[in-house]
């Protein structure tokens, strides 16, 4: 393997290369993960969507959603008819950059049982649907700004027919701050249709919670650290 090629094997951003008939002839790292989350029939389409009239390369400034992937630009690049090639820029994610363990321990499953019932006071037409991990302990949070994180989230979602929390333990996943390894868990909301207008206090309010937020078409996604 070349220096040019160990250095797109590792990049931070999917790529991947398509012969004329739309099979797959290189991909790195990244562009494994991402095929977990979508088909290559659909990147070998947007590759021939947004590739140069003629050969040579171009980018294109756009927002893309594949499920966790999130994308601002791409670019497309050919020099015949015989290879194709594509590479999807990642949006920056924040990520957790602090731990402080104040605040005080909470079970989570009653705290999120109470958002609902809330969220149900302002419109009883909502069906929730509840998918949450058995095993979560009682945790630490600062809960009086967790439980306004929640309320947003879900008034962003009031004119849902559903909504779906999904309530997990990032398997695998740690947060290391100073000597101490914390695990991660997620909570994603999902109704029919989200207000964008909530997007900027949510994530106001989750810097308070020590939560970071994704947006991704109707769904929001929380993740923290688990203080136990």
């Amino acid at each position: 393997m070349t220096f040019g090629e160990a250095w797109i094997e590792n990049d931070y951003n999917p790529f991947i290369s398509f012969d004329k008939d739309g099979r797959v002839k290189t991909l790195n790292k990244e562009a494994q993960y991402l095929l977990g989350e979508t088909s290559v029939k659909k990147l070998f389409s947007l590759a021939k969507t947004y590739a140069n009239i003629t050969y040579g390369f171009k980018t294109t400034i756009i927002e893309l959603n594949f499920d966790s992937f999130m994308f601002y630009a791409l670019t497309v690049g050919y020099l015949d008819d015989n290879e194709i090639g594509i590479k999807l820029y990642k949006k920056a994610i924040n990520k957790i950059s602090y731990i402080e363990e104040s605040g005080d321990f909470v079970n989570i499953y009653s705290l999120l049982d109470l958002c609902i019932s809330a969220t149900n006071a302002n419109s009883t037409n909502i069906k929730h649907y509840k998918v949450f991990d058995p095993t979560f302990p009682e945790i630490k949070l600062k809960i009086e700004d967790f439980t306004k994180l929640l309320s947003k989230i879900y008034q962003s979602c009031l004119h849902s027919k559903g909504i779906t929390s999904t309530l997990t333990l990032n398997t695998g996943e740690y947060i290391k701050y100073g000597d101490k390894k914390y695990p991660i868990f997620s909570l994603q909301i999902e109704g029919d249709i989200r207000d964008r207008r909530y997007e900027k206090t949510i994530e106001e309010i989750s810097a308070k919670a020590q939560c970071t937020i994704q947006f991704n078409n109707n769904k929001t996604t929380l993740t923290s650290a688990l203080i136990s």
